[in-house]
């Protein structure tokens, strides 16, 4: 397997190149070359698979035997930074760089990560938004003399191995939700997305492209640029809303470039064109063809504030189940077709805890279940590094980062 860049500049990439990487060279998002094709007979015999297994399968088609990843560099917007934190905390010979949006996370989510003491982790709360941080983080990887010279890589959805791994997650809802009666059948099965940055749903896409029978729906809050981008062909930028699903509070979704990729049947001269188009302007209208074609592999719907409190609500008074703000917007969508007695199958994807959004679950008249872990977290010191607007963000990061190498010399 070789990958290129969505931008056509830079192709017949291998894994490990794509790995130790973030953005390509280009500025596009790497992606496989060639899409694999499952027979309808492997699809029936992976359905008697663990959740680990299909990950192997699903792995050992992208990648080679073995890689050992080095350095990490990583912006998130709540829950992908504290996961890598977790998975490389106390290592030797690797270093963690996360950087928040100070004050549009949860203080629980804050906490989960300028708690953390280890010297190989270092948290920079940044006053700015999701968007804003990825702009340092995309400068950087274009100077791909540097990346090399420090082994960096990107753990977020900018990676191409994070969304590799995600196309597992499309396969084991797809057959825990398809009918069991249907052996003999590949039956199809909606499966709703809460979509942010739009790693989740490339995912998808991908799995849909090898053959798994499903169809998408991409479910936003407040700031609906992909919601928008699947109705209309609307890919325009618009200002950045704080809402209570805040991991989602994004305007520009990276990764709808590689969705865009997908349904332009590969051409990384016309992505190239309309990201650069997109990039100039902040504002891009979607060939109609090529809006037709992602009209084909997903539906949208975008959720507001009040949507969202309605039905963690709603969710509990009828199942005792805690929703996330993140997982309510999944399952406002199911409601509203719910009601109006659609029978496909569907399956929710549940990306968070409701034990991180004590706020919303109050705000939504009910109690919050707040664990032991949680507790405990809340009484620890923090440490991280403030990031003014007026600083030089990418000045600092490169700054860090040759520091960090030093004192490894």
């Amino acid at each position: 397997m070789k990958y290129t860049s969505t931008r056509g500049g830079v192709s017949d990439v291998d894994f490990e190149g794509v790995l130790f990487s973030g953005f390509a060279p280009d500025g596009g998002l790497f992606v496989p070359e060639d899409i694999p094709k499952l027979e309808k007979e492997t699809l029936k015999t992976w359905k008697s698979l663990s959740y680990k297994e299909l990950v192997k399968e699903v792995c050992s088609l992208f990648i080679p035997p073995e890689v050992i990843p080095r350095n990490e560099l990583n912006g998130t917007s709540g829950d992908t930074g504290s996961a890598a934190i977790e998975s490389v905390r106390g290592i030797p010979n690797i270093d963690i760089i996360v950087l928040l949006p100070h004050g549009r996370c949860t203080e629980i989510q804050e906490r989960q990560m300028t708690t953390v003491i280890e010297d190989n982790v270092h948290v920079f709360a940044v006053d700015g938004t999701s968007d804003e941080l990825d702009e340092p983080i995309k400068k950087l990887f274009r100077d791909t003399n540097f990346v090399k010279k420090h082994n960096l890589m990107s753990t977020n959805s900018v990676n191409w191995a994070r969304v590799m791994v995600q196309i597992a997650h499309f396969f084991y809802g797809y057959y825990q939700c398809a009918p069991t009666e249907s052996n003999d059948m590949l039956p199809l099965v909606e499966i709703v997305v809460p979509t942010g940055g739009a790693g989740n749903i490339t995912a998808g896409c991908i799995a849909q492209k090898m053959g798994l029978p499903i169809q998408l729906v991409a479910v936003v809050n407040s700031n609906d640029i992909i919601h928008r981008t699947i109705q209309h062909g609307d890919f325009s930028l618009a200002d950045t809303q704080m809402t209570w699903a805040s991991a989602m509070d994004i305007q520009e979704p990276y990764n709808m470039e590689r969705i865009l990729w997908l349904a332009a049947d590969s051409d990384g001269v016309k992505i190239k064109e309309m990201m650069n188009e997109f990039n100039e302007k902040k504002m891009l209208k979607l060939p109609h063809e090529l809006h037709l074609r992602l009209l084909g592999m997903m539906n949208s719907c975008s959720v507001t504030d009040d949507n969202i409190l309605q039905t963690i609500r709603r969710c509990w008074e009828e199942n005792q189940y805690l929703l996330c703000p993140h997982s309510a917007v999944a399952v406002f969508y199911h409601y509203q077709q719910f009601s109006s007695n659609q029978n496909l199958p569907r399956c929710c994807l549940a990306p968070a805890s409701a034990a991180k959004f004590p706020d919303v679950v109050l705000r939504a008249n009910l109690v919050p279940e707040i664990p032991q872990e949680i507790e405990a977290l809340m009484k620890k010191e923090t440490r991280s590094t403030f990031l003014k607007r007026q600083d030089d963000w990418e000045k600092i990061l490169r700054g860090k980062i040759e520091d960090i190498e030093q004192k490894r010399i």
